[in-house]
């Protein structure tokens, strides 16, 4: 008899708040989830169009926090507002709590 064994890694739970305005709304966000699947399955809505980071509706500045940036488009995400803490919302993967402001 043999037996397979599984590695795997910790899920982390990471808090998640958009800010805009005079409301905020927060939710939780799990490793290896990205940020828009996140807020689409606790009701925080975030304008989205392809969602595979093509189209630019879903973008967002992060002010607090850190992420990995998935693959997205240059002419929709450039360089200069990368460097910003800006990002697209579907690929955007939390490594912490994060604040984010959207359109």
């Amino acid at each position: 008899m043999s037996v397979d064994t599984v590695s795997l890694e910790p899920i982390h739970m990471f808090l998640i708040r958009k800010v805009d305005g005079l409301s905020e709304k927060q939710f939780y966000c799990a490793s290896g989830v990205d940020l828009l699947t996140a807020a689409r399955q606790h009701g925080v809505i975030i304008p989205t169009g392809c969602r595979s980071g093509g189209c630019g509706m879903c973008k967002i500045q992060v002010i607090q926090g850190n992420f990995t940036l998935g693959t997205s488009s240059y002419a929709v995400l450039p360089k200069e507002e990368r460097e910003e803490g800006y990002g697209l919302a579907c690929k955007i993967y939390p490594k912490s709590d994060i604040n984010f402001l959207s359109k």
